[in-house]
């Protein structure tokens, strides 16, 4: 008999992927009509001395069909990802792409120059480039030591 290490991590992992995937089959992406959230977009920020950088993974999609909004505070953005359509008059066609509206709200840590925006989309990674707002890049706070 074969001596096998217990490792709980492994096994909370393992759960964690079957629950995942659990959901990700029960979840309805549509509401009945067709439309629905399909997907939400993966997100990268990084915040620097006078901007915050933040990326988000689109692909499949062209810059027009884009929808990006930017607030001082937050930064929208929507989309659709339309099916091609597909005939097949014999055998099965099986898709595991997700298809349909798409949204997602970024909360900012910081207030941005919503203005002066610098966005690009290459390779379904949309880049938006956010200055900090003037009093957030120079706001020094005074702490009281008691």
């Amino acid at each position: 008999m074969a001596i096998v290490r217990f490792s709980p991590w492994r096994e909370i992992d393992s759960w964690q992927k079957e629950m995942n995937r659990l959901f990700d089959t029960l979840a309805p992406t549509t509401n009945g009509e067709g439309k629905g959230i399909a997907f939400t977009p993966a997100a990268e920020m990084q915040e620097t001395e006078d901007t915050i950088d933040l990326k988000l993974e689109i692909p499949g999609l062209e810059a027009k069909d884009l929808d990006v909004q930017v607030t001082a505070e937050a930064v929208a953005i929507k989309g659709e990802r339309r099916q091609e359509s597909q005939t097949e008059s014999q055998g099965m066609t099986r898709s595991e792409f997700r298809y349909g509206a798409f949204q997602r709200v970024i909360s900012l840590p910081v207030r941005v120059q919503n203005d002066q925006v610098k966005a690009d989309y290459k390779d379904g990674i949309l880049h938006l480039h956010l200055p900090k707002a003037e009093a957030e890049k120079n706001k020094v706070v005074k702490v009281n030591i008691d």
